[in-house]
Parts: C-alpha cells; structure tokens; sequence
C-alpha cells in the first residue's frame, strides 16, 4: 500500500493519519478538509472559545506544523467531489488524487430550521463550525434576547453559555422534557434546576411554529399561541451523518456509512469512522456522537488498514459542561427499566445509574467523578453491580467494584 486518501479533517481523520504514522506507515497520506483550519476540537468551541477563555490556536488538535514534518499532505479549504472507485481515485481541487486505501471521517452536520419558518434568517445560528461559533460571537452581548431551540446537550450546553455572558434566554423544547432521547427523567429534573436557578426560561412541551423579522429575527412565534421578542436564535435539535459522498459512489448506508467491525465498508478498499460511521453492536447497528469514539474508531481503523484485523468494541463515554457542573457518562442507557439516584459527596452532586433488571448499563454522573469512574469501571469490564447497593449510601463506591 502506497497511498492512503482520508476525507473529512475532523477529530477521527486527524486521529486517523497520525496513528498511521505512529505505526510506521511509510507511504503517501492525504488529508483533504473543508474548512480553512487545521484540524481542531469541537467541543470548546462553544463553551471556553465562545467565553473568550481559549485562543484559537489553542483548539488545534496538533500544530499545524506536525502535518508538514510527519509527511501529511494537510489540503484545507479543499472539497472532494467525487470518487472513481475503478480507478481508485479520488477527484478534489480539480486534481485526481489516487489512493490505494480510502477513509472517509467525513462527521457531521447540524441539522437547521426550514426557510419556511424563517431558518435563513440572519441572527440564527448552529453550533458545529468554527465558522459558526465565529459569526454567533457579535451576537452573545449582555442584555441580548436569545431563542435557544432544542433541549438536548447541545442546546442546554449553548443556554448555559449565554446566560454566563449575561443574555436573557428562553430555551424551547416540543418534547414533553428537556433530554427526552438520550437522559432519564431524573437526569433532566437535575439540568431544569440548575437552568432555572440561573435565570433561563425552560420552556418544555413547547415547539417554534415561526420565527419573524424582514432580513433579520427580531421574533418568535410558538405553538402554545405565545410570542417572543428575540435578538438571536441558536438551534439544537441534532445532527445527520454527512453521507452524501459515500452514497454518491454507491456505498452501503445505514444510519450514516455502514462499516463492518474493523470499519470497513461495503467498498474493501474504503474504510469510515466517526460520526459519520454506523458499525454493529450487539444485535443491531449503532452510531456513536462522541469525540472518544472518533478517536479510538480511527485509531482502530488506521491500525486495520495496515492489516491488524481488530474488530472495534467501543467503550462508550462522553461529558458536558454546563454553569460549574460537569456530567460525565459512561455506557449507553439505551433499554434501561431502572434508575437508581445516588447523592453525591458535596453539594449538588449526584449520580444516576440505569439498570436493565440487574444488569448495569450506564452512569450520568454530575460533578460526582468517583462515581462516574467506578461506574465506567464497572462497564468496560462487563460488571455489574446491584441496584439495591448502588442506593444504599453506607455502602462506598469503592466497594461496588467488589460486588
């Protein structure tokens, strides 16, 4: 294998040509990017970028120098268009770039509000982009009116950030309550409060029929017959695995690019992690959204490229940050009947523990980081420990790993 093309310069594709570096890869790599960073964290850009707590440069994953001395060829603000699989190339910049091994690590986007209800006008916002983040700041001034849609992570996570910088913020969610897909109802009755008691009006059960303004928002209409006077609007209500190229040249797609379990797709030649990934799990099929995941997936992958032959077996965590609390959650909740809430060692800290009968499936831990790495523990070595212990707060963590 002499070259290796990798779309998509996101977490997985960075984490992807360095691992294949790392493991003494000699040949030709090939990182094409969209945008005109280097490849960079996400998860701040939101939150310490948006507060003015990070410098740009500091959200790069690695200097952008690396590429250059470890014989990466970094192709920013550049678009893959095509690919010729008979010809094992890849058409980008008006070049055709040959490959023996393709990765596609093209992620995500957000998705948006319809032109119908007023989605492109000016002053409304998605936060997945530098780009975004950067044309949001002007924005986010103290005294400012912001319609945060959406009460999911990213719409809670965004909440927290204006209301820091001192905006007024009315969250809607049409859901009957904040984190209805991915959090029990304790978990959320948590996040409500601690919204709440920093002034954000948490509106649930409550969907955006319109938004109103000739050029720019100015207002909101919903579908509970009230209205909003409004300066910005920030959507959160998910994202889509960016498939349209691997569906172009005729992949398997399956909630996002469907990879088997050492991420390969349905091409043997072309190989997919992160976001825009779906591998198997269980007896299904499953798409993680977590920057863990797009670095060990591409990891994994980089290493099956070169012929280790791992299948991949996520260990699923991920974290948000809201106000002075930080959640951090181990496994996935999906086919919980139980929850067991055990209080925390200080104040306002608290786990949640979803059981399947007696099984343990998943911890939401909220500035509790004992209990968040007792229950990661737990997880990753296929543990378990019982509801009834879990509650019984005479009993240390520590000794759950003993059960």
């Amino acid at each position: 294998m002499q070259n290796v093309v990798v779309i998509g310069a996101g977490q997985a594709g960075a984490s992807l040509v360095a691992k294949l570096r790392a493991l003494e890869f000699t040949g030709k790599i090939t990182l094409i990017g969209e945008e005109s960073a280097p490849p960079y964290q996400r998860p701040p850009l939101s939150k310490a970028y948006l507060l003015g707590d990070m410098a740009l440069e500091r959200l790069y994953l690695r200097p952008e120098s690396f590429y250059a001395e470890n014989g990466i060829d970094l192709r920013l603000s550049d678009t893959a268009v095509s690919i010729d699989r008979t010809d094992k190339v890849v058409i980008a910049g008006g070049e055709a770039i040959p490959y023996d091994m393709l990765a596609l690590t093209t992620g995500s986007v957000p998705r948006r509000l319809p032109g119908s209800i007023g989605g492109e006008l000016g002053g409304v916002h998605v936060v997945r982009t530098l780009a975004d983040v950067d044309a949001m700041a002007p924005g986010c001034k103290e005294g400012r009116r912001v319609l945060i849609v959406g009460g999911g992570y990213i719409g809670l996570e965004a909440a927290a950030v204006c209301a820091k910088l001192g905006l007024k913020v009315t969250l809607v969610e049409m859901a009957p309550r904040i984190l209805q897909r991915v959090a029990c109802a304790e978990t959320a009755d948590y996040f409500r409060s601690l919204h709440s008691e920093h002034g954000v009006d948490l509106r649930e059960g409550v969907g955006l029929t319109r938004l109103t303004g000739d050029t720019h928002v100015t207002g909101a209409e919903l579908d509970d017959g009230s209205t909003l006077d409004v300066d910005m609007v920030i959507v959160g209500v998910g994202i889509t695995p960016t498939t349209a190229l691997a569906e172009a040249t005729g992949l398997t797609i399956d909630n996002g690019i469907a990879v088997d379990a050492f991420g390969r797709t349905s091409d043997p030649t072309i190989w997919a992690a992160g976001d825009c990934a779906s591998f198997p799990l269980d007896a299904g099929r499953i798409r993680l959204e977590s920057v863990p995941n797009a670095i060990d997936q591409a990891e994994c992958v980089a290493g099956n490229m070169l012929g280790a032959g791992k299948e991949y077996v996520p260990q699923p965590w991920f974290w948000s940050d809201q106000y002075d609390v930080k959640l951090q959650i181990a496994g996935l909740n999906s086919g919980y009947d139980k929850v067991v809430v055990r209080p925390g060692d200080k104040p306002g800290s608290q786990s949640v523990w979803y059981f399947a009968g007696d099984r343990l499936l998943a911890v939401d831990a909220m500035n509790d980081p004992r209990a968040y790495m007792v229950g990661k523990r737990l997880i990753d070595a296929g543990k378990t420990a019982s509801p009834d212990a879990v509650a019984d707060t005479a009993i240390e963590l520590k000794a759950l790993m003993k059960a």
